[in-house]
């Protein structure tokens, strides 16, 4: 009896001890942030023209911004750029500048197949790239299921449907907004495997429930952009917001200075938007 007694104090001591020595280490602890070095503060161009299926089209913006330093909480907005994209016909589309780093365009004709060209002049250089707009095919039909799932409530998935265009190479990427989410959801599909019949996509999430809203856009993309935004994905966890590595590069070409070239991807495509309420 005794030496029970004699063994539950030196337990109680050692765990006293232990809880002291831990919160000693934690009060150690603190925020360090990295001396790192800055490089170049590149140009970044967004610049997707999207036609929405049912619309004209006519409007479309580009976003001009500049690299930050890892730490900085805002992105530099550029200012002062000469912004056009021209068509293989020589139709000429002038975005102008309406608020800083952005630019747009409000009489933009969209045309499948059509090659357009994009010209950025912006601190004494001359950026451009060409791109041909893509087309979808149309969603056929969307629907909701329950998917059972081991570790909580079964999860419901939201499916789109559409018939992929038979005897081409066809690229899709569609993104997913929704308030659950913090980022927009990304993903890419190939018609390699299933050329000319009907594919369909599939979007869950454990906060996805009765009354949410999800915003879906799927879009035709060419080849190129297709491989780009899955090495995009690839990098970042499927999310393309996250901090990118900068040898990535897109289709966009600096003809003053080929070195200093810019980041991002000029893009042209047809989407289809969905505005889906899950039930």
């Amino acid at each position: 009896m005794l030496r029970l007694k004699k063994y539950n104090l030196k337990s109680k001591a050692f765990t006293l001890f232990s809880l002291l020595f831990v919160l000693l280490f934690l009060s150690c602890d603190k925020v360090v942030e990295l001396d790192l070095e800055s490089g170049d503060p590149k140009i970044v161009i967004d610049a997707e023209i999207i036609w929405e299926k049912g619309t004209s089209g006519n409007q479309q913006s580009i976003k001009i911004t500049r690299m930050a330093p890892y730490y900085s909480p805002t992105t530099p907005k550029v200012s002062g750029a000469q912004v056009r994209v021209e068509n293989s016909k020589g139709d000429v589309f002038t975005f102008n500048e309406s608020e800083p780093g952005l630019y747009v365009c409000t009489n933009f004709v969209p045309v499948i197949d059509m090659e357009y060209k994009l010209f950025v002049n912006v601190d004494g250089q001359t950026l451009t790239a060409t791109e041909k707009l893509i087309a979808v095919p149309p969603v056929e039909k969307i629907d909701q299921e329950f998917m059972a799932d081991v570790t909580g409530e079964d999860l419901i998935v939201v499916t789109f449907y559409y018939k992929d265009p038979a005897n081409q190479a066809n690229y899709y990427l569609t993104d997913y907004k929704s308030d659950i989410l913090p980022f927009p959801e990304y993903t890419s599909t190939s018609d390699e495997f299933v050329n000319g019949n009907e594919i369909n996509e599939k979007f869950t999430d454990t906060d996805l429930k009765p009354g949410k809203v999800l915003d879906i856009t799927h879009r035709g993309v060419s080849k190129n952009f297709y491989n780009y935004m899955n090495l995009i994905l690839e990098v970042t966890n499927s999310n393309p917001f996250a901090a990118t590595p900068g040898n990535i590069r897109g289709n966009i070409i600096n003809t003053t200075n080929a070195n200093n070239f810019a980041l991002g991807y000029f893009r042209v495509c047809e989407a289809n938007k969905i505005n889906y309420v899950v039930k």
